[in-house]
């Protein structure tokens, strides 16, 4: 059988964006915005939401998020350091910020971890 994680311990909070997609990892960029991450950013978590005028955003904060990941080499699971890989994914990175990946899926090239 195969695990879901999703949704497990999630919290979140709105925001306000520019452009930005659902699923994509974002930083804090001004008082009470996001915007999307370049290439090496630590992310602050994953645009869950976006509103229908694409001004506001809703951004999971904390528990597990399946993310899109690039890079030559992929994450691997425990504990892991992540950045934003520029795309809207994250890339296993050299140092930074770590986090506890639960499960990577090669093929479809995600990675399960807690934000």
């Amino acid at each position: 059988m195969r695990s879901s994680y999703e949704g497990i311990g999630q919290w979140a909070a709105t925001f306000a964006c520019g452009t930005v997609a659902e699923g994509e990892m974002v930083k804090i960029s001004a008082n009470g915005t996001v915007s999307a991450c370049e290439r090496d950013d630590g992310f602050c978590g994953m645009v869950l939401a976006v509103s229908r005028g694409g001004d506001a955003c809703t951004v999971v904060l904390g528990g597990m998020v399946t993310a899109g990941y690039s890079g030559d080499t992929a994450p691997t699971v425990g504990w892991v350091n992540l950045a934003a890989d520029g795309r809207g994914g994250v890339t296993a990175a050299a140092a930074g910020r770590s986090y506890l990946a639960v499960d990577v899926d090669t093929s479809a090239e995600t990675v399960t971890f807690i934000l």
